[in-house]
């Protein structure tokens, strides 16, 4: 069973159409590059597979689940539990310290516990933040609030990994040591990383590579 399905999906805004027709199934263990150029519907795309907007039609399934049937108290908790994420900025809250920032994702939905924060205290190691776990995101440099959130993302163990531009505001050495972070943390044989970029360096270390072009997606 494919990590991630999408069959014919559309997305217009008004008269519009942002993506027409995009179909590919994304396997557990790939690594996934989506790029175009500006406007070419990279995010839209990929705010639809994280179930953060709606599709206009076509069909949508991630581990075999059509997330659209779900209430919206269950989507939020599958989106949760099933969809890691990471952004252009890291979106850290500024008065939590980075380790609080982790296990914020299993706040939301319950209680933490010494286990959890046993989990996140071994996601900063493997990212590199294992002695700033008590540091609050403005003591961090703009590398390091972005591993924070490829820690935050990870927490819950989700199957799919989804980040859009995470090198965007990046120095090129800083973005290669994050591409360096995801690979090895975001990607495995029991998960999918999709990303979204602008950046050749970064979708050419991808195992697969989708390019958007006038609502179509083919990959190169």
């Amino acid at each position: 069973m494919s990590i991630l399905s999408l069959h014919d999906i559309t997305k217009s805004f008004g008269l519009l159409d942002i993506l027409k027709g995009i179909s590919l199934a994304v396997e557990a263990g790939d690594s996934v590059a989506i790029t175009g150029p500006s406007g070419s519907g990279k995010s839209t795309l990929l705010h639809i597979l994280g179930t953060l907007d709606t599709l206009g039609s076509g069909q949508l399934e991630i581990e075999g689940i059509d997330p659209g049937a779900l209430s919206e108290v269950d989507l939020a908790k599958f989106r949760n539990e099933r969809i890691g994420f990471v952004f252009q900025d890291a979106y850290l809250l500024p008065q939590f310290s980075v380790i609080e920032n982790t296990v914020m994702p299993v706040r939301a939905f319950g209680s933490v516990t010494e286990a959890d924060r046993e989990i996140a205290r071994g996601l900063l190691s493997e990212v590199g933040l294992g002695e700033r776990e008590d540091h609050l995101p403005g003591q961090l440099s703009g590398g390091e609030r972005q591993r924070a959130a490829i820690a935050r993302s990870l927490v819950m163990n989700p199957r799919l990994l989804l980040c859009d531009e995470p090198t965007g505001n990046l120095d090129a050495r800083t973005a290669e040591q994050i591409a360096d972070t995801l690979l090895r943390s975001g990607a495995g044989d029991d998960r999918a990383l999709v990303v979204t970029t602008h950046s050749e360096t970064l979708a050419q270390r991808m195992s697969r590579r989708f390019e958007l072009r006038d609502g179509q997606c083919f990959e190169v």
